[in-house]
């Protein structure tokens, strides 16, 4: 069953330019895994600190390998530092 991760990321005041700097090679290096079936960062257009991530992937198999990869768990790293609260990824199934 298709996975659906949401993650949210609120930048401590003056960090969300580098939060936007290190989306972009994250989202290319998880596109490249054999189980992700999509990807795609956001920016609020009400909040420039709020950040999300919207991603899909085959299995929650596949999650699970995805989140152990030594660019996730670097990027989790840097994210933890640079947000100003707990991380939040929410795995969620297609309800319609």
């Amino acid at each position: 069953m298709e996975l659906f991760i949401f993650a949210r990321f609120h930048a401590l005041e003056g960090c969300e330019d580098e939060i936007e700097v290190e989306l972009p090679a994250q989202i290319k290096a998880t596109r490249a895994e054999p189980g992700c079936l999509n990807i795609h960062a956001f920016r609020s257009t009400r909040d420039r600190r709020l950040f999300y991530i919207h991603s899909c992937f085959v299995d929650e198999e596949a999650f699970e390998l995805h989140a152990a990869l030594p660019h996730t768990t670097s990027f989790i790293e840097k994210m933890e530092r640079l947000i100003d609260h707990p991380l939040d990824v929410k795995r969620t199934t297609l309800v319609e």
